[in-house]
């Protein structure tokens, strides 16, 4: 079955008469990344059944689950989209019952300690990086804790003075923003690649002069990675793991930390923070 939809204006019906004016309604106001995401798992479910919505049946559903390979932190997600489709469904009146209610998704194991590096692991990979602004940019993926979308899409505008350092504000999934303070060591470094750059310029521009693009990250993570020793497919994402880590064992709080990350819980990651904030975990690294 095709469940490849277009994008509707905001002015689009509120009811849905088959399955594809459903999946419609339910991507409406999602980002673009979280459409495609959801999307992605819809059809996957949609072609594996090959039935319309409102005949699937939960061993239906249970088998679609038995099936699913991948990582079982892919294999949650999946489930958790379907199950949040069938819920839509049901609210909407277009489902008389939510028969995903009952589906439960996979447990994933838990991998994040194999995710943290050491703090000696972390500063060797920016010690050993020789260019000086992808040094900054690992010293800022430590410090901030920013995704690696987060860290692209940051413009010199976004990189203010604050107190005796200076912050830069995120911008994160679902609108979420947030203000991170640094320290003044790591301030001064991203200070000094600015050179003559615009407010409006990327501040980790690409040879071409625009914003630099994920995977060039995750490549010059790899590379420094390498350098230091590190065995693993270590990632961008890495780094905010450690942040978190490192934070909480040199004593910031619980809280100081979830509010520099940006989740306002486990599950949820849609906070907005202070525009000036006065400290953040960042504060508690050794960078």
């Amino acid at each position: 079955m095709n469940a490849i939809i277009q994008a509707q204006p905001a002015s689009m019906q509120t009811q849905a008469s088959t399955d594809q004016q459903l999946i419609t309604l339910w991507l409406h106001g999602k980002s673009q990344h979280s459409q495609r995401a959801y999307l992605a798992d819809v059809e996957r479910f949609l072609n594996v059944t090959d039935k319309p919505l409102q005949n699937v049946t939960l061993g239906d559903l249970q088998a679609f689950v038995d099936g699913l390979t991948g990582s079982d932190n892919t294999r949650k997600r999946i489930v958790s989209s379907v199950k949040s489709l069938f819920t839509f469904g049901q609210k909407l009146g277009y489902l008389q019952f939510n028969v995903a209610a009952a589906l439960k998704a996979p447990k994933p194991k838990n991998t994040l300690a194999e995710r943290i590096l050491s703090e000696s692991e972390v500063l060797t990979m920016i010690a050993l990086t020789a260019k000086e602004r992808d040094k900054v940019l690992l010293r800022l993926l430590y410090a901030s804790a920013g995704r690696v979308s987060e860290i692209c899409g940051l413009c010199w505008r976004d990189v203010q003075p604050s107190g005796d350092s200076g912050q830069v504000t995120l911008y994160g999934k679902g609108g979420e923003t947030r203000a991170v303070k640094l320290s003044k060591e790591t301030w001064k470094a991203l200070q000094s690649i600015r050179g003559s750059a615009g407010p409006h310029e990327p501040v980790f521009a690409s040879q071409m002069g625009g914003a630099m693009v994920p995977s060039r990250v995750w490549q010059i993570v790899r590379e420094a990675a390498q350098r230091a020793g590190i065995v693993g497919n270590v990632s961008p994402h890495w780094f905010r793991h450690s942040h978190a880590s490192h934070a909480l064992e040199r004593g910031a709080s619980v809280a100081l930390v979830r509010d520099t990350l940006g989740h306002s819980s486990l599950q949820v990651t849609s906070r907005y923070t202070h525009a000036k904030p006065d400290q953040s975990s960042a504060l508690h690294l050794a960078v």
